[in-house]
């Protein structure tokens, strides 16, 4: 009988053990910074890593910029998702990313939309095109051109093509791509310049224009651990990401995955 009891003991603490860990292993979140464009693919590949590790993924996502400066001031972010080079060098220069871990992990192309019953379907970038399309007094949605990656991108095309300087003047510049996108949309705007793949993500809008490859630096999306990620989530999730298991989520919203190449970042 007191055999039982200690045999009885020793697997009640054992599988005591095992639901602790599994408690354990399904509380670990990991908390990523990503560029609103990404809202889509992200959502949807974190889903799908959470299902198979039953590690949680909760995102935040908005300019580049903005989510740049908020881990500079000490926000709780694992993972960083940039829009573009420039902000995700801001935090390797401070520190604040895992060198190790970052990789170039995706491109996208830039397009102008216009709301989906509109009757144009093409544009010419020309300022004759853009003023007509533009009407009397409608205004183009971007980003904010000086620190939101699709402003910038925005404003080297069309400083490349020769518009800036009738454009400039009609912009509505928005604090993310997504809210230049709902503009546009919603109808409040008649023509827009955001990502492919946002036009992808919301059928009230149709692209009526792609800027040429050579009119903008290359649309780039780089991805990085932060030096303050807890536990190996982020690393795990970010190995997710950049494997074939990654790859569909990104590509059906219209991004071009970039091959990480074996043993390279």
């Amino acid at each position: 009988m007191l055999h039982l009891t200690r045999a009885a003991f020793v697997v009640g603490l054992v599988a005591s053990s095992l639901v602790g860990l599994r408690t354990t292993l399904a509380a670990e979140t990991v908390t990523v910074f990503g560029a609103a464009s990404l809202k889509n693919a992200l959502d949807n590949a974190g889903k799908a890593f959470t299902t198979r590790t039953g590690t949680e993924v909760k995102a935040s996502y908005a300019a580049s910029s903005a989510l740049a400066r908020q881990i500079e001031a000490g926000a709780p972010a694992d993972l960083f998702a940039s829009a573009d080079l420039e902000w995700m060098d801001y935090l390797a220069k401070k520190n604040l990313i895992r060198p190790d871990s970052r990789v170039n992990l995706l491109n996208n192309r830039l397009v102008v939309i216009a709301p989906k019953d509109a009757s144009s379907s093409e544009i010419a970038f020309t300022a004759e095109d853009f003023t007509k399309a533009l009407g009397a007094d409608g205004r183009l949605a971007t980003g904010e051109v000086n620190s939101v990656p699709i402003g910038k991108y925005a404003k080297a095309a069309f400083e490349k093509l020769g518009l800036w300087g009738s454009l400039q003047p009609r912009l509505a510049q928005a604090d993310n791509v997504r809210a230049a996108l709902a503009l546009v949309s919603r109808g409040e705007t008649p023509l827009g310049v955001v990502y492919e793949s946002d036009a992808r993500s919301d059928p009230g809008v149709k692209v009526i224009g792609v800027f040429p490859a050579d009119s903008h630096p290359p649309v780039v999306y780089p991805f990085a651990v932060t030096s303050d990620a807890k536990g190996d989530g982020a690393t795990r999730f970010l190995d997710f990401l950049k494997g074939a298991e990654g790859k569909p989520f990104f590509e059906a919203q219209g991004f071009s995955v970039i091959p990480v190449k074996a043993g390279s970042q």
